[in-house]
């Protein structure tokens, strides 16, 4: 049952990140992108701040603040304005299609960097997923977007954000780090408004209420991935976070008429199918070693 929970929620977060995703795109065609990020910093931020409060967490505790928490922080801040830029410039189906290649640059991140066991087999999954992403880009051809590759940047920041909290110290709780990486998010949307064009200006009309349903679903989705993470077995939850995908595809059609092409969806399966195979590869090795080990105790 708690694995039913878990599924729901996460398909439920899914729904939610979709929701904030169209919320930012809708806002990006008024207003600049630094803008949003540094809205969305402070609601955010605030929200996390109060709930690090209510369950008696320093914010600003030295071991919270320390250099690899400070790093994942800044990868956070990297991916938020690879990720916003490209929801402004590139169809949102198309963003989620390619955004989907993060579990398998973790994979790989984490065979380059802390020294993970990957096999040939995992490592041509990686070069399908990435394949993938070629057909959807299609760097060179006349369907190129220049732009999309800033969803590469989104992908590489979350990459790394997740790589730096495999190392970083698991005692500053959840809700600090969450509150870090909304502050980071204030200094990034500074950033885009001092070096990109557009000026900052006061909201106006339905924009506050978009603005308000970006924070408000921004934090459900990563509330709920939280729980969802921690009541259910990651081999039964964790496929289902490619759900964002399809919702991505439906809220590109209903709201901003978008017709995703073969070669996108094409891609698309081609990155899904090969992180499912990564995931279902992982999880085989896991219990083989679980096995290994308790065979060695035993004896």
């Amino acid at each position: 049952m708690n694995n039913l929970h878990g599924i729901l929620l996460v398909i439920a977060s899914m729904a939610f990140f979709t929701f904030e995703d169209m919320f930012i795109k809708r806002l990006a065609g008024t207003i600049p992108v630094g803008e949003i990020l540094i809205c969305l910093g402070v609601g955010c931020g605030l929200i996390f701040a109060v709930m690090a409060k209510m369950q008696g967490n320093a914010l600003f505790a030295p071991r919270a603040w320390r250099m690899k928490p400070v790093l994942r922080a800044g990868t956070e801040a990297v991916s938020a304005m690879g990720f916003a830029s490209a929801l402004a410039l590139v169809d949102i189906s198309t963003v989620a299609a390619v955004f989907q290649a993060t579990p398998l640059v973790i994979t790989m991140g984490a065979a380059l960097f802390l020294g993970e066991d990957v096999g040939w087999r995992r490592w041509l999954a990686i070069c399908t997923g990435f394949a993938g992403v070629l057909l959807i880009i299609r760097p060179g051809l006349d369907g190129f977007e220049p732009a999309a590759l800033l969803v590469l940047v989104a992908v590489l920041g979350v990459a790394a954000r997740d790589l730096m909290t495999r190392v970083m110290d698991s005692a500053v709780p959840s809700s600090v780090v969450s509150f870090q990486a909304y502050l980071s998010l204030i200094l990034a949307g500074g950033l885009l408004l001092a070096f990109t064009p557009g000026e900052a200006r006061m909201l106006e009309g339905s924009e506050y209420g978009m603005m308000l349903g970006g924070i408000v679903f921004g934090v459900m989705g990563y509330y709920g991935i939280v729980v969802a993470m921690r009541i259910g077995d990651a081999s039964a939850v964790t496929p289902f976070r490619y759900t964002r995908l399809l919702f991505s595809i439906l809220v590109g059609v209903i709201v901003f008429g978008e017709r995703p092409d073969t070669l996108t969806l094409a891609g698309a399966a081609l990155i899904i199918g090969s992180g499912l195979y990564t995931f279902v590869r992982e999880q085989r090795l896991a219990r083989r070693a679980r096995r290994a080990a308790a065979a060695a105790a035993a004896a």
